[in-house]
């Protein structure tokens, strides 16, 4: 079955050229087109897509617009983000709001068909190119406004699985990785959530990056 993707972009050209390279594997469905943050939402809204490629500097409603009303509106859908806009305060700031990947404009097709995949597949994807600033940028900025929530000390196991989870890795992959079950994984999982005091994996990552539970993440383009 395909993965439905809705792009939101301003550039009508950016667009029809992320449709044509999606086109390529076979696998992925472009199933709707936006302009703007409103447009986009109102797209997810209709067309349910598994996952949603999100602009952030678009004009009228923006990417991190866009983030907040399908956070408001109950829309949960993945979010990877995909700019030329390489702003670490702006990084943090659309994964704090939601989304679970980031990746700049200049990736190659494998790497963007792969953020989708992983995405769809339950994971998430914070590039390796941009891990260290964001690592600076998440010790140096404000703490998140869910810092009030106590942590739980994790257990060997729920680390490795938390730091894996950093690297982008789903379920399944982690499974592998750790020769566990998946069941076992998603309870592990959440269990992980439950302990940092978060709600999806991207703000338990940024939680824990933020208090020093992780060193800087290795994704799974590092190890395969």
């Amino acid at each position: 079955m395909s993965i439905r993707v809705c792009l939101v972009d301003d550039q009508t050209l950016v667009r029809h050229g992320i449709r044509g390279l999606l086109d390529i594997p076979g696998d992925i469905e472009v199933v709707a087109e936006a302009s703007d943050g409103a447009e986009g939402v109102a797209a997810v809204a209709e067309h349910a897509p598994d996952v949603v490629l999100l602009d952030l500097r678009m004009p009228r409603h923006d990417g991190l617009w866009a983030l907040d009303e399908l956070r408001t509106r109950g829309l949960d859908v993945p979010v990877l983000v995909l700019t030329t806009f390489d702003d670490d305060e702006l990084v943090l700031r659309a994964l704090r709001a939601g989304a679970r990947g980031y990746l700049l404009k200049d990736v190659t097709l494998e790497q963007l068909v792969g953020a989708v995949r992983t995405l769809a597949d339950g994971g998430t994807l914070i590039s390796p190119a941009i891990t260290e600033r964001l690592l600076r940028a998440v010790r140096e900025s404000p703490a998140p406004p869910d810092d009030d929530v106590p942590i739980q000390q994790l257990s060997e196991r729920e680390l490795e699985v938390l730091r894996l989870l950093a690297g982008g890795y789903a379920n399944r992959e982690i499974a592998q990785v750790l020769f566990l079950a998946e069941g076992t994984v998603k309870n592990h999982v959440s269990s992980v959530l439950g302990k940092l005091g978060t709600r999806d994996r991207t703000r338990a990552v940024l939680r824990a990056l933020h208090h020093g539970l992780l060193d800087p993440p290795h994704g799974p383009e590092d190890t395969r």
